[in-house]
């Protein structure tokens, strides 16, 4: 209720989530309200842990002050991914919002590796850890803090799809996490007199390394160039294939730019016997309303297909029995009969199913497999053939 109260309060058109300045909004909102939330709770279990001397409680706390820290990043993250495309790139600075992440990862592993420091020193050189009933119950509610301000950040980060944001929102929940069992460890020192309060920062410390390392991970895989989101490429493709004379698409490609700044290529299968003019103003249409539609820029190559060769068509039939016989093979595209006569060129693409693949087949021995199967067709026909893995186009 709060959450949908702040959004409503301070982003303008809230529901447009794919206009960017709407996105940013929502961005800035998460940063703003993270700094706030983790400030005051960094205060609050600082003088927590100064007034009961827990290492446990002052570790807890600058983990907030780096979250705080993280949330600064976040927004300028927003802000500088905003920035327009330029000579030096033309397709924006959208993937500087994972980079931003990346900088927060970093900074949470940092803290958890001081704090493993201290709280092992803590162990060799113990304290009394002195149990305080107001400072017990602040620190319960600071975990409620962070229980809503996880939530917070998954309500927004799911609503514009920002991968920082997120993070966030799993960052926040683990804090839940580390704050319960350093309450758990005050409590405790009420009956145990052995050093557990440096054994629970080791713990809490580990667990924000835990959490640098998810949030690195998350960050660097859309850098390196993760497979595209399976219901993009889906809507993408339905999309294409929903306009007249287009009766297939292969050879999807998705590049991600940063969140909501994708470009796509792909391949649209048209009638050879259709009219040139024709069949461009129907790829143009479609390219402009697809792209509108899901928010990329797609271009579409087409290639013409035969619908009225009965040879042609016989020999593509055949063809495609024998590749369905070999169950790594998904799909055939691009199939064309190339020469005069009784010699002639099958030339084709198909797409190969990589987790079915394995190491037992090479790529020559596929296509020699597939050429053994059509010379028994005709001794006459020679394979062309070009091999597609299933993880780069879709």
């Amino acid at each position: 209720m709060i959450s949908n109260f702040l959004v409503k309060r301070f982003v303008k058109n809230y529901k447009n989530v794919e206009e960017e300045n709407v996105r940013n909004s929502y961005g800035f909102l998460g940063g703003i309200v993270g700094i706030i939330i983790n400030s005051l709770l960094f205060a609050i279990k600082l003088s927590i842990g100064l007034i009961v001397g827990s290492i446990a409680v002052t570790a807890d706390a600058f983990n907030n002050l780096s979250d705080a820290a993280s949330s600064l990043i976040t927004i300028l993250g927003f802000k500088l991914s905003s920035l327009p495309a330029d000579e030096e790139h033309p397709f924006g600075h959208g993937r500087l919002e994972y980079i931003s992440g990346l900088i927060v990862a970093f900074m949470v592993m940092m803290v958890g590796v001081q704090f493993i420091k201290s709280s092992f020193q803590r162990i060799m050189n113990p304290e009394v850890v002195s149990f305080e009933t107001i400072p017990f119950i602040l620190l319960l509610i600071s975990i409620l803090f962070k229980v809503w301000l996880s939530k917070f950040n998954k309500l927004i980060g799911n609503r514009i799809n920002s991968s920082a944001l997120k993070a966030s929102s799993i960052d926040a929940l683990g804090d839940v996490v580390t704050s319960s069992t350093v309450a758990l460890s005050l409590l405790l020192s009420n009956w145990i007199r052995f050093p557990i309060d440096g054994y629970i920062g080791i713990i809490v410390s580990l667990i924000i390394l835990y959490s640098g390392y998810s949030l690195i991970k998350d960050t660097l895989s859309p850098l390196l160039g993760e497979s595209p989101d399976e219901k993009l490429a889906s809507n993408i493709k339905e999309g294409v294939l929903s306009y007249d004379e287009i009766s297939g698409v292969h050879d999807l490609i998705i590049h991600n730019y940063g969140p909501g700044k994708c470009m796509a290529s792909i391949h649209a299968e048209v009638p050879s016997t259709s009219s040139i003019v024709k069949i461009h103003e129907i790829i143009d249409k479609a390219e402009k309303e697809v792209s509108e539609k899901f928010n990329i820029h797609l271009i579409i190559h087409t290639d013409p297909i035969c619908v009225d060769d009965k040879e042609v068509l016989k020999t593509q039939d055949e063809l495609q029995n024998i590749l369905n016989k070999i169950d790594i093979i998904k799909s055939m595209h691009d199939f064309r009969v190339v020469g005069e006569g009784e010699h002639k060129n099958l030339i084709f693409d198909i797409v190969v199913d990589s987790s079915k693949r394995g190491k037992e087949i090479t790529d020559t021995e596929l296509i020699d497999m597939i050429c053994i199967d059509v010379k028994r067709l005709s001794p006459y026909y020679n394979c062309v053939i070009t091999i597609d893995n299933d993880f780069t186009v879709l």
